[in-house]
C-alpha cells in the first residue's frame, strides 16, 4: 500500500518550471538580441546593471539638496544621569557598590554593548559608589566624589 503511494508522489502542479533559455535560436522566442532589446550600453556583453543605477539620468543622491554638516567624528553615548545611580543604590539593586558596563547591561539600564556609557550630573548621589563607565560630565564626577566613590573611565571594547 505504501509503496504504491510513494512511487506516486510528483512535485504540485506548478511549482516546477523550466528555466529560460535566452540566445538559442529565433525558434526559442528568445533568439536574436536575446532579451537585451536593441543598442545601447545594456545590450553589450560586460555590462551589469547596479542597484542604484538611473538609467542616466541624474541620481537621486545627486538631485536632492544638502543641509548642514555632519560630523564623521561624532560620538554617540548612551546617557545616564547620577539620581539614576541614587535609585539603584536605594532599591538594594546595587550589592557591592561597583558598577560596570556590563552589570548596567545585566540590570537593563543600558540596552547595547557596542555604544559607549557617559553618566552626566543631573540629579543627587548619596550612596558610596565606584562607577566604572566609559565618560563622565565633570558634574557627575564632582558628585560621585563628594558622596565617597570612585569615578574611573574605562576603554569600550567591541565584540565583533
Amino acid at each position: 500500500m505504501a509503496r504504491d503511494i510513494l512511487s506516486s508522489l510528483s512535485p504540485a502542479k506548478g511549482s516546477r518550471k523550466k528555466r529560460k533559455r535566452i540566445g538559442r535560436g529565433q525558434g526559442s522566442g528568445r533568439g536574436g538580441t536575446s532579451t537585451r532589446g536593441t543598442k545601447g550600453q545594456g545590450s553589450r556583453s560586460g555590462w551589469t546593471y547596479r542597484p542604484w543605477f538611473e538609467g542616466g539620468q541624474m541620481p537621486l543622491v545627486r538631485r536632492v539638496p544638502k543641509r548642514g554638516f555632519h560630523s564623521p567624528f561624532k560620538k554617540e553615548y548612551q546617557l545616564l544621569n547620577v539620581d539614576r545611580l541614587e535609585k539603584l543604590a536605594s532599591d538594594g539593586k546595587v550589592p557591592n557598590a561597583v558598577i560596570t558596563p556590563e552589570f548596567l547591561l545585566k540590570l537593563g539600564v543600558v540596552k547595547k554593548t557596542n555604544v559607549p556609557i557617559k553618566v552626566l550630573g543631573n540629579g543627587e548621589l548619596t550612596a558610596k559608589l565606584d562607577v566604572s563607565v566609559h565618560a563622565f560630565s565633570k558634574p557627575a564626577i564632582q558628585k560621585i566624589e563628594t558622596a565617597g566613590g570612585k569615578a574611573r573611565t574605562v576603554s569600550l571594547n567591541v565584540k565583533e
